[in-house]
């Protein structure tokens, strides 16, 4: 049948189409009050109540976006309908886990989601598309146990044994770099380009009022606002067409969940308006590249535990063990920091490099940093932690390195040689796949399927790669998403 023009212009015929557009003023009320709910540990059966029956009564709802993240810390999203969750129930959600790199193998492949209810949002519709919200997900076994790759479920029930067994609330802020180049999908096209186009060569703080790179970080900074990310401050970075977004500190896993939406976020708005947002660590020799300065600290019942007025740097004996351990590590973890081919361009001390394994409070060369404070921003400062890393996977060993790991030997009494961390991945993978410490905070297995799928990428690119970014470095990045490349191997 034709369609009726007269129908389709008549004012008294409602909308084909009534999905949910929540203003971004509400969006930023709502979200807020969902992420204190998770701060304030609301049960998450309590939780999970309330989200089913918002659900049922708002029927502008059309799907729910469950995401989960990979052992690389590669992002992956599906849609629920509305009506099949409800129906279902969201106890019997499977997916098939063989097709995820470094998830389960072929002949053991259906894997479980459960819902994590207190990590839910929601979203503007105008970057996310309307009629639907967001949740995070928790991979599990077949027998509905936590599956050992996802290392979103194993960081938060590390930090949940933590609060309840001693107290301590685990905190977390990141400063995280990235570029912004001239077309949609750069990296994939990379191949046919041999570069990437700045969209500013404006550099630190520099920026037209209503330039391309000041649009885009607007929009990003819009989105984060209206999703409770709690803003502080944005600005173009040192290197063209670089950007930073900062916002503040929350408990870890909230922490974690909010690194992998701002990279979603950045590259869908950056894309909207025909760019590329790129968390590449080195995308462009000759440049800064990109960074994930990672400030943590403990607290018990609101005091900060790193926090000694009379301490060294004004830290506390807690804090200084916490540094000392994860110096002692390393190099044993830097795979785990550092985590693709293009991270150890960055390590590069021309362009200030965090590649020193020490500590310091002026020293941008440390990749351990002790901030100016007082009692309660009083932090510490990971630089050696680059934009790509699987930041479930980093938060995880950074935390129990820092509060478990393993010391060095008493000071002899001579002077400390300097120490650097690898400048490859090969001999990243070598510190890793030795160490003792590693093979006990993942286990044997997850060790190594962790260090087998980094192998592949380090074999897939020169093992001298020079000054000049390779093409095989952008093209075999777990975070450039092409399926179709990886399989011709």
């Amino acid at each position: 049948m034709e369609n009726n023009p007269k129908i389709a212009t008549d004012p008294t015929c409602p909308p084909l189409r009534d999905f949910l557009e929540i203003p971004y003023e509400r969006l930023q009320e709502l979200n807020l009050a969902s992420k204190q709910a998770r701060l304030d540990r609301v049960p998450a059966h309590k939780v999970r109540e309330q989200r089913l029956k918002y659900l049922r009564d708002e029927k502008r709802i059309k799907a729910v976006t469950v995401c989960f993240s990979d052992l690389e810390g590669r992002f992956h999203m599906l849609d629920y309908d509305k009506g099949f969750l409800l129906r279902r129930g969201d106890d019997n959600l499977t997916f098939d886990g063989s097709s995820i790199r470094g998830f389960s193998r072929q002949q053991e492949s259906d894997l479980r989601l459960g819902l994590d209810w207190p990590s839910f949002y929601w979203l503007p519709a105008d970057v996310f598309g309307p009629g639907k919200v967001l949740v995070f997900g928790e991979v599990l076994s077949r027998d509905g146990t936590p599956y050992p790759g996802d290392m979103r479920s194993t960081l938060r029930r590390y930090a949940d044994a933590l609060c309840r067994k001693d107290g301590i609330s685990c905190h977390a802020a990141n400063e995280i770099e990235g570029f912004v180049f001239l077309g949609e999908n750069a990296e994939r096209h990379y191949h046919e380009r041999g570069k990437f186009e700045f969209i500013s060569t404006g550099g630190y703080y520099h920026s037209l009022p209503n330039a391309p790179l000041r649009r885009f970080i607007d929009g990003s900074a819009e989105v984060q606002r209206a999703m409770g990310f709690g803003n502080e401050k944005d600005h173009p970075e040192v290197a063209p067409s670089q950007f930073e977004m900062n916002y503040e500190h929350t408990e870890v896993t909230v922490a974690a969940d909010q690194i992998q939406l701002y990279k979603l976020l950045c590259r869908q708005v950056a894309h909207n308006q025909g760019m590329t947002a790129s968390f590449l660590p080195k995308p462009v020799a000759g440049v800064n590249g990109s960074g994930m300065h990672t400030n943590v600290s403990l607290a018990r019942k609101g005091r900060n535990l790193f926090h000694d007025a009379k301490g060294e740097a004004g830290l506390s004996t807690l804090a200084h063990s916490f540094i000392q351990r994860v110096l002692s590590s390393a190099n044993d973890l830097c795979l785990v920091f550092n985590s693709s081919v293009n991270a150890y361009r960055r390590l590069d001390p021309h362009y200030e490099a965090p590649n020193k394994i020490n500590v310091s409070a002026i020293d941008r060369g440390a990749m351990i940093r002790i901030p100016l404070a007082n009692k309660s921003s009083a932090r510490i400062e990971f630089r050696a932690v680059s934009p790509d890393a699987n930041p479930y996977l980093m938060f995880y060993a950074l935390l129990r390195t820092g509060l478990e790991g393993p010391l060095e030997g008493a000071d002899d009494g001579k002077r400390p040689r300097t120490r650097f961390l690898p400048d490859n991945i090969h001999d990243a993978l070598r510190h890793f796949k030795s160490s003792p410490w590693a093979a006990e905070l993942l286990g044997e297995e997850l060790r190594g399927r962790y260090a087998e799928i980094k192998q592949a990428a380090a074999d897939r690119c020169p093992k001298a790669l020079g000054s000049l970014v390779k093409v095989s470095e952008i093209q075999f990045h777990h975070e450039v998403t092409n399926q179709y490349l990886w399989n011709m191997f």
